[in-house]
């Protein structure tokens, strides 16, 4: 039986019908025998006849286009794909908990796949695996036409009906080639190739299924066929094996013989590749220029090759992983994708979570360039990936779920289920089973999750090989994706979707054509009829029976949606008509719908209501009482639309004054009826002396809101006024406001009505109206007449009238202080009057906005208004009224500065001020020396109180300035309690900033050598005696050291302040004695405690051990400091100097291990030892080793035959060398890599080029020439601006600076003065309305040796943001490590990892370990 062909069968493939859709029902059956009535014969049938016996309910395989593929054609019971949110959709319970309203931004995308069982072929699968040992299915192909591979070696091809056509090969050479484990149709669907597990490749003839070529020599024996894919030229072919190497194949025919040619493209000696892919174009783009070069993916296990096999073999690209498992699965594909408004290839290829994409250009020159597009990251490992379209890919995982991805939004548009596919996996050709498994175990990990021989995508399908079924994959149009939803009631998410179709944001759109407009209004339609079925599917699943919240709720769902995108489509009609005719029906949905209206009309979004909806609006808001909400509505809805009588007739019945004055106002343009109606509430009980209740001083409230709108241009509540109706309502309102009488005039009324009600009503704000729209009247002529006319009628009306409070009163003469301050001020009030508002202003008796009333003051006294006045008179008054700043603001005029310190003493709020105010007046230059006097004498007076209010800033202020006056300041504090108090604060604070308190402890001090009070102070000193040492440094700022030494000595007996005021003096060695006799004093009670009696038990033996350890700690202090003299003093000594100096502290060390070692003291003689080696240490850098060597064999503790220590002090000593060398080096290699980092970064900096951020001179504003033969100049700085250098000169011309030839230039505009290179300072000069004490002024100090009592005084600037921002720029670029905190660290630190390793001469931190490896640098 010849398996191989089958007469009368062949048939003839169109390749224009070859873009297809797969339609069919998603109804998988159990194959049952009896389906196939396969009756007894003696000759059995052929496999054909078996297969083609096509049941009657089967559907055909009808292949269609898909962007073209209509509704009309569509199966109704197709299945159902489930999306992202209701990835259970199949549940009806859980349908049932999803049918909920959405947000209308969450993004939806539907059913995007439809998801079809190839029925025919599936059942003729299994019926050929089980009738006639066809074997289970290994590879699938699909191009017009399907191939199925099986695993005894033959190829079933299956039509267009999903009729098999041809069954290629037997199961004789079945058995000889093993399964199909590779197939390829060529893009005319005249040749297939197949490959085979043993390594055989075959070429069938597909129009008459007659086998053309057998091809055993294509590669290495005992490799199985992994891939096999012709190219774009069907004479030529690739193959790749399970060695990892890839082949060409070239197919002649020459003489009617058929002839094959194979050249190894990869060998897999050099990376096994184990996915190829060549570039196959589809017949739109078959003349693209990129196919000549017929380009070929592979990838292997580490990286990612693009060649070209024509017209000579060329590497165009490597692309390696990312790192990933070792088991994940490289994927590639092709596709053609419109970039730019030009289609170009662009590959994807993954191997684990991330998708790359490549695009591939062919530049005119011929070159072809690779570029690397955006990736794509998801969770999960790929173990296949196709294009389904330009923009959309279909991956599955290892898990077999199946991913619809959006590529330019990167979104996951679907996730379906493959679990019931039960894919086909190529583990075993890629294991190569069948020829031995002769290959590497990294190939086998990959080939357990391969799969790539079960999935094939052509022209929008994607077909998947099962073990018993065939599945197709391909996008729903617009259309069906939108059916699915309303198919599941799902109206939300069916608006939403429809709504990005519309919006063109929907993704993988199939089906939508014509131009934008075209398309909207398609979409427009659909939409409606959605809108519809939902108002009906709403009314239809309305609740009929249970509570009214439950309908209320349930048409609260649906009203907003329909509205919204009613109003989204621009389909009020729609809204106002057909769906509102058909929820009228029920009353609760009505209701529903009236309210639902609020929203959308508050926000502008529905501005015009129907006469009908008007109407039912009205009578539904006021028989529910929602009268705010119909308020809200009214504001914002078109008058046109309103029955003016019927509205403006429920507001005053239901006092909507808002809505009111809204249908006035943009109705009629009447502005005063309004205002009118409002005083006609109000007006009444304030004349008559009743109080307001809560709704007339809102409507008061909205009285004032109203007329400040009027008379600022604004509309109420909402808007503006048009532009040529502003001036006349501010000028009709001004003319309502001053008349003389109201319309309703009675005896009672008194004149100007409106203004009295007002000013009875809220005197301030009214007021503050007023303020606000006098800011605008600068040129109006006429606004600047009805201002003085207010104001004069205000003065009329509150002025000596009893009705009016003094508070009241003086609102107004603060308000009329404001006016008149202003420096255009107009206004005209009497004399008479004006000292009425100072004699307010400063009324002692009124503390009711002090504050305020003093600053509207001192604002008229800068703009100069009461400079007429006596300045003597306004001082009392102030003064009375403790206007402190208005005295100060007098004083200075007068040059009495003495008498502003009084003021800030004077002044609860700014007391603490006046340290500044001392501190800059007698710093700042402009002040005559008699001025300063005056103002130091008043400070001496005042000290006391002074230190009282802040001891640390009386302290700033007599260490600046009041040096000299030290013993006359001492004599002010009287009172001991105080110093004393002073002093334990001091002792008490942590010295956090001991400079703070210098001259208070000084003058503690000297107090206390009066009083004789030396206990007291020496429990202070003790107590900080470290701080101590560190006040004495300061104390040569303020007294020379011979007055203060005589105390220190003579009373407190403090070694150490009494060196270091010797050491001041210069006698280095009298304070050497002070600290050598200090330490020889704690060395003897040190070893006198050891010669007492040691076996001392119990308590007394604690209460030693404790004894001495506290002599110890003392022994290292005192030692400390005395080698902090020496080094501080060795390096200006000679050398005779120096070792009379470090010689007697080591024989005095030595000699108290002498002392000791006579006696069992061994921690004692170790910390001695210590202690010595230290001492060694620090006198090395000073004094030469063999002298020290000498010196050592001279005593005798060393020198009696004690071998092993005097080796240790000498290795010890050694190690120090090596220490101090290695540091040596480390530091000059990191100076040197500083030096050098400097110099690039500076080198890069200077030839760096500056592009300028203009095209025009910031001084003259003209463009420069941009031509090179202008003779014309310019300077671009850093910062990018640009300059002619003539502007340049110009400017520093008029500034008065001499140009140079070699000038600095500095940019002109972000130079904090106006000068170009800079000018002569210039002194501050302090405006009127800036106080003094609020300028900061800094002081610099020279040293008292070279200039005692001498400061140089300077006004603090500041840069402006564009200097910040270049600091900014030059520090990053100078940032890194800082190598000086290194080396400071470096001799700081001490180690104590061996004995003998002398110490630094500083202690440090004990944990620090010396690295000789520079730190890295941080470099832009």
């Amino acid at each position: 039986m010849d398996w191989a062909a089958v007469p009368g069968r062949s048939f003839r493939c169109d390749t224009e019908n070859t873009l297809c859709s797969l339609i069919f029902c998603f109804h998988s059956s159990q194959i049952d025998d009896k389906e196939f009535d396969i009756p007894q014969v003696d000759t059995p049938p052929t496999l054909e006849s078996i297969l083609n016996e096509l049941e009657d309910e089967e559907e055909p395989f009808v292949l269609e286009d898909t962007c073209v593929l209509s509704t009309d054609n569509m199966d109704a019971h197709s299945c159902e794909t489930s999306s992202l949110a209701s990835s259970d959709s199949g549940d009806p319970a859980h349908l049932k908990r999803k049918r909920k309203t959405v947000d209308l931004n969450t993004t939806v995308h539907g059913s995007v796949l439809r998801h079809n069982l190839l029925k025919g072929i599936s059942a003729q699968i299994v019926s050929a695996a089980d009738k006639v040992d066809a074997g289970l299915p290994t590879a699938i192909t699909v191009s017009s036409v399907i191939a199925v591979g099986t695993s005894h070696g033959l190829a079933l091809v299956f039509d267009t009906n999903q009729a098999l056509r041809l069954c290629l090969g037997t199961k004789t050479t079945g058995a000889e080639f093993g399964a199909v484990s590779a197939l390829s149709i060529n893009h005319d669907c005249s040749r297939l190739l197949c490959g085979f597990a043993n390594g055989q490749i075959t070429m069938w003839d597909l129009a008459n299924g007659k086998l053309l070529r057998t091809i055993t020599d294509a590669h290495p024996p005992g490799t199985a066929i992994l891939h096999v894919k012709f190219t774009d030229d069907p004479t030529l072919a690739v193959c790749n094996d399970s060695g990892g190497s890839v082949f060409e194949l070239a197919f002649r025919r020459m003489m009617g013989m058929r002839s094959c040619d194979s050249r190894c493209l990869f060998s897999g000696s050099k990376g096994e590749v184990c996915c190829i892919e060549p570039l196959r174009a589809p017949p739109d783009f078959r003349d693209h220029p990129i196919t000549h070069h017929s380009l070929l993916a592979m990838a292997s296990l580490t990286k990612i090759l693009v060649i070209g096999l024509k017209p000579s073999l060329k590497v165009w690209m490597t692309f390696p992983y990312n790192k990933s498992d070792p088991s994940s699965v490289p994927q590639l594909a092709w596709h053609f994708v419109p970039v730019q408004k030009t289609v170009n290839p662009v590959l994807a290829f993954c191997k684990g979570d991330i998708v790359h994409f490549l695009l591939v250009k062919k530049e005119e020159s011929g070159a072809i360039h690779v570029i690397k597009q955006r990736q794509l990251h998801l969770s999960c490992d790929i173990i296949s990936l196709s294009w389904i379209n330009s923009s959309t890919l279909v991956l599955v995982d290892s898990r077999e779920k199946l991913l619809v991805v959006d590529r330019p939004s990167q979104e996951v548009l679907e996730t379906l289920d493959l679990e019931q596919v039960q894919l086909v996996y190529n583990s075993r050709h890629f294991k190569s089973l069948a020829t031995g498994g002769n290959v590497s175990q990294a190939l086998a990990l990959v080939g357990e999750k391969a799969c790539y021989q079960s999935v094939s995508s052509y022209a929008g399908q994607i077909v998947y090989l099962g073990t018993k079924s065939a599945h197709i994959m391909t996008l729903r149009n617009w259309r069906e994706r939108i059916d699915c939803l309303l198919k599941q009631d799902h109206f939300v998410e069916a608006l939403s979707l429809s709504w990005s179709f519309h919006e063109g944001t929907a993704k993988a759109v199939v089906g939508l054509f014509g131009d934008t407009v075209k398309r909207k209004g398609v979409i427009s339609d659909k939409m409606v009829e959605i809108l519809c079925k939902f108002a009906e599917y709403a009314l239809k699943k309305c609740p009929e029976q249970g509570k009214i919240q439950v309908m209320e709720q349930h048409f609260q769902d649906v009203v907003p949606v329909l509205v919204d995108y009613c109003l989204l489509l621009q389909r009020a009609d729609l809204l106002f008509n057909q769906l509102y005719d058909r929820l009228v029906e029920n009353m609760v949905a009505k209701g529903v719908f009236l309210e639902a209206l609020e929203s959308y009309i508050v926000v502008d979004r529905l501005g015009h209501l129907t006469t009908p909806i008007m109407r039912d609006l009205l009578a539904h808001y006021h028989d529910n009482g929602m009268m705010d909400s119909l308020e809200r509505c009214i504001v914002h809805l078109d008058v046109t639309s309103l029955d003016i009588q019927q509205v403006v007739q429920v507001c005053w019945e239901n006092q909507l004054y808002d809505a009111m004055i809204y249908i006035f106002n943009s109705g009629i343009n009447d502005y005063l009826t309004p205002m009118e109606k409002l005083f006609a509430v109000i007006g009444p009980p304030l004349r008559e002396g009743r109080s307001l209740t809560d709704e007339e001083v809102v409507i008061g409230n909205k009285l004032l809101v109203y007329i400040s709108c009027c008379l600022a241009g604004r509309a109420y509540p909402l808007g503006d006024i048009p532009e040529d109706l502003v001036v006349q309502v501010k000028n009709q309102v001004f003319e309502f406001l001053i008349r003389l009488h109201s319309a309703d005039l009675s005896e009672e009324e008194e004149v100007f009505p409106f203004i009295r009600t007002l000013l009875h009503f809220d005197t301030r704000e009214f007021l503050n109206v007023l303020a606000m729209t006098f800011e605008d009247f600068k040129n109006d002529k006429q606004a600047l007449e009805y201002q003085q006319r207010i104001v004069d009628i205000l003065l009329q009306v509150m002025v000596d009238n009893p009705d009016f409070i003094p508070s009241q009163v003086g609102g107004l003469f603060t308000f009329l202080a404001r006016q008149l301050a202003k420096p255009d001020n107009t206004l005209f009030v009497n004399r008479n009057l004006f000292d009425q508002v100072l004699e307010f202003l400063c009324c002692p008796d009124d503390d009711s906005r002090h504050t305020e009333r003093q600053q509207v003051l001192l604002e008229l006294l800068q703009v100069g208004t009461v400079v007429q006045f006596n300045e003597g008179r306004l001082l009392a008054l102030a003064e009375k009224a403790k206007f402190y700043q208005i005295c100060e603001f007098l004083y200075e005029k007068q040059h009495l500065y003495d008498r502003i310190i009084d003021c800030y003493l004077r002044d609860p709020l700014r007391k603490v001020e006046i340290f500044s105010f001392i501190h800059n007046l007698l710093s700042m230059p402009g002040y005559s020396p008699e001025e300063k006097q005056t103002v130091k004498d008043k400070v001496l007076q005042h000290i006391q109180e002074l230190v009282t209010l802040d001891p640390c800033k009386s302290a700033d202020i007599v260490l600046l300035h009041f040096t000299q006056e030290v013993q006359q300041i001492i004599s002010g504090l009287q009172v001991k309690l105080k110093v004393v108090k002073y002093l334990k604060l001091l002792s008490t604070t942590g010295w956090r900033k001991p400079y703070k308190y210098l001259v208070l402890l000084l003058l503690c001090v000297e107090f206390y050598c009066l009083c004789d009070c030396v206990q007291e102070l020496n429990m202070c000193i003790h107590k900080k005696r470290r701080t101590w040492v560190f006040v004495q440094l300061m104390f040569n700022y303020i007294l020379p050291p011979h007055l203060i030494l005589p105390a220190i000595r003579s009373k407190y007996h403090h070694s150490e302040a009494t060196a270091y005021l010797l050491e001041k003096k210069g006698d280095i060695d009298g304070a050497f004695s002070v600290l050598l006799e200090a330490l020889r004093e704690t060395l003897r009670l040190l070893t006198a405690g050891r010669q007492s009696k040691a076996e001392v038990a119990g308590e007394k033996q604690d209460e030693g051990k404790i004894q001495r350890d506290s002599t110890l700690t003392k022994v290292k202090d005192s030692l400390s400091d005395i080698i902090n003299l020496c080094n501080r003093s060795s390096h200006n000594l000679f050398q005779q100097q120096r070792e009379a100096l470090w010689f007697p502290l080591l024989e005095t060390m030595m000699d108290s291990q002498k002392r000791v070692n006579k006696h069992d003291a061994k921690h004692t003689s170790e910390v001695l030892k210590e202690l010595t080696m230290k001492v060694l240490n620090c006198m090395s850098s000073f004094i030469s080793l063999p002298a020290i060597i000498q010196r050592i064999l001279q005593d005798p503790v060393y020198g009696t035959g004690k071998l092993a220590e005097l080796q240790g002090l000498i290795l010890g000593m050694m190690d120090s060398f090596n220490y101090e060398q290695i540091l040596l080096e480390t530091t000059t290699n990191l100076l040197n890599h500083d030096l050098h980092w400097s110099l690039a970064h500076l080198r890069a900096a200077v030839t760096r080029g500056l592009h300028p951020r203009q095209d025009y001179c910031n001084i003259c504003l003209q463009q420069y020439k941009r031509r090179q033969d202008s003779v014309e100049e310019i300077i671009v700085f850093i910062c990018g601006h640009l300059y002619h250098v003539q502007c340049l000169q110009q400017k520093d011309s008029g500034c008065g600076i001499s140009l140079a030839a070699h000038q600095q230039w500095n940019c002109f505009k972000c130079s904090s003065s106006h000068g170009g290179r800079g000018g002569p300072s210039i002194e501050p000069n302090r405006e009127c309305s800036t106080s003094l004490a609020q300028t900061h002024v800094r002081s610099i100090h020279r040293d008292f040796r070279e200039e005692a009592h001498k400061k140089k005084m300077f006004v603090e600037t500041t840069m402006d943001l564009q200097q910040e921002q270049s600091w900014d720029q030059l520090r990053s670029l100078y940032r890194g490590p800082s190598r000086l905190s290194i080396l400071s660290d470096l001799s700081l630190c001490h180690s104590s990892e061996k004995s003998g390793l002398l110490f630094p001469t500083q202690p440090g931190n004990e944990t620090f370990q010396l690295k000789l490896s520079p730190p890295p640098l941080l470099e832009e």
